[in-house]
């Protein structure tokens, strides 16, 4: 740490002494500059390997469908370095802020755009708030859920930028936060009390386990409830958000009815398998195709 403090500061001296005898020349400032630059964004054996967070299908929701209030909301991030373990999500007037808070306080400050970015930048800095337990918050613009943010990161040990991408999760949202007509409900849909069947996809997890389609679906008071049949009975519970779904246990397989707060869309879901060493939850998605609903022959 200490040889790049000095390195830096070589680099400054250097620079200034340049600009006192270049008579205004530019090239031997970019020349620096870039050499300083460098010095403050984190490459190659510095980094761990980026995760895509960006899902294929995805498409921007903007603050505009979204009704003001705040919301908590998952976030996904490309560098497990970088963990957010609680945010709340703003909406006003269209606009969207929210306050992350971190794993830890390794982070120092924000920068909305790429580490070679935020170490040119002479402005747009966003400080770390010291939050409960020591850890770092940060309040940040978002630009579109379901969509990859750049966002570089200011490490407190090493002084490096660290180049990060983040999504800010819609389906991790309750359904009272879009506003009218944006998401396919049951209500929307115009489904009355009663039973149905609808065509479900499952996404996820190491990719051998499956779940029955078509679902079977009840609506009751305007919401609609699916069974989750998998292909495995070493499920024990379901996870949404912060609600646990528990299996009754009766069957070859494991079940579980969940609420299906939107169709045509990827609802995120977590499952907790037994069939490991120790129990795991493992992410999924599952998407209801409301073109496929039909009523249950009773």
């Amino acid at each position: 740490m200490k040889k790049r403090k000095n390195m830096l500061s070589l680099l400054v001296l250097i620079f200034a002494l340049g600009c006192a005898g270049c008579g205004g020349e530019k090239s031997g400032e970019t020349a620096v500059e870039t050499e300083i630059t460098a010095q403050l964004v984190a490459s190659g054996d510095e980094t761990v390997a980026p995760s895509s967070v960006v899902q294929e299908g995805m498409e921007p929701v903007y603050g505009k469908s979204l009704k003001d209030g705040t919301y908590d909301i998952q976030v996904d991030s490309s560098s497990s370095m970088f963990r957010v373990t609680e945010c709340s999500l703003t909406v006003k007037d269209g606009e969207m802020t929210a306050w992350m808070t971190m794993s830890g306080d390794g982070y120092t400050k924000l920068y909305m755009g790429t580490a070679q970015e935020a170490a040119q930048a002479e402005s747009g800095m966003i400080e770390a708030q010291t939050g409960e337990g020591g850890v770092s918050r940060f309040s940040v613009p978002v630009a579109a859920l379901d969509m990859g943010i750049d966002c570089s990161a200011f490490s407190r040990r090493k002084e490096m930028w660290y180049d990060r991408v983040l999504v800010f999760r819609s389906d991790s949202l309750p359904q009272e936060a879009f506003a009218d007509g944006v998401i396919a409900t049951a209500e929307s849909l115009g489904l009355e009390d009663g039973f149905y069947t609808a065509e479900v996809i499952l996404e996820g997890g190491s990719g051998r386990a499956s779940v029955q389609s078509p679902a079977s679906i009840e609506v009751r008071d305007g919401t609609a409830y699916a069974e989750i049949v998998w292909s495995s009975s070493n499920y024990d519970y379901m996870r949404i958000g912060k609600e646990k779904y528990l299996w009754s246990g009766e069957g070859e397989s494991s079940s579980f009815t969940i609420p299906v707060s939107a169709f045509d869309r990827k609802l995120t879901i977590w499952a907790d398998t037994v069939a490991m060493s120790e129990p795991h939850e493992i992410e999924y998605t599952l998407f209801f195709n409301s073109g496929t609903i039909k009523e249950a022959v009773q």
